[in-house]
């Protein structure tokens, strides 16, 4: 429901729940809420504000919300809170798993690219370096890889389960399909992949960091 308040978590009170949740948990799933910055969603179990803020939707992150088509039993969800007046358009040429995206208006397009507009409130560079710190802290502590069998975003289950871009599904899904690559000018990139890149190095600074001097 949006507009509930959820409650600030830190780090370490995610980690107890992570391991709390060891063994009920088994994929983690990415999603973005489609609606306003500070409109907290709870049908997931973590939200990422704008400016970073992460709220718990929550008392266990074995918890079953609706978050994702079909695939609520032992997963989880965190969602960017972002992306109001977002739209998609997928590549000319049909080819809808394209790793290619512009944004609208790019004179550059060909008919390889998807097209992608956020709309006025896109995601934040901090909401996604700290989706991707969220994820290796919970991969850590939840004895996952962060790898694609574990962690996907909405989009890539909906291309899997026929209702991602270019499915003509009414309740298409097209949550994180590309997101801005900040470090490389905003580029559009792949957001699986590049959330899982980045939760892989988090991961190995954590345990870089936990190692004695």
């Amino acid at each position: 429901m949006p507009g509930t308040n959820g409650r600030v978590i830190g780090e370490k009170e995610l980690r107890e729940m992570a391991r709390n949740a060891r063994g009920l948990v088994q994929r983690i799933y990415l999603h973005w809420s489609g609606g306003h910055y500070g409109a907290n969603e709870d049908a997931y179990h973590l939200c990422i504000d704008a400016d970073g803020q992460v709220y718990a939707n929550c008392k266990s992150l074995g918890e079953k919300k609706a978050h994702t088509w079909l695939r609520n039993s032992n997963t989880m969800a965190i969602s960017l809170l972002c992306g109001y007046g977002g739209d998609c358009w997928p590549p000319g040429n049909g080819n809808v798993r394209t790793t290619r995206a512009v944004y609208v208006g790019d004179g550059c397009a060909s008919p390889d690219d998807a097209i992608i507009r956020f709309g006025d409130e896109p995601p934040t560079e901090i909401q996604i370096e700290v989706m991707a710190k969220l994820v290796a802290i919970l991969c850590e502590e939840l004895g996952l890889a962060p790898d694609k069998d574990n962690v996907q975003t909405h989009c890539e289950i909906a291309f899997k389960d026929h209702y991602g871009p270019g499915s003509g599904d009414p309740y298409t899904k097209w949550d994180l399909w590309f997101l801005p690559d900040f470090i490389h000018g905003g580029v559009l990139v792949p957001g699986g992949a590049l959330l899982r890149g980045k939760a892989l190095f988090y991961r190995q600074e954590m345990r870089q960091g936990r190692k004695p001097a």
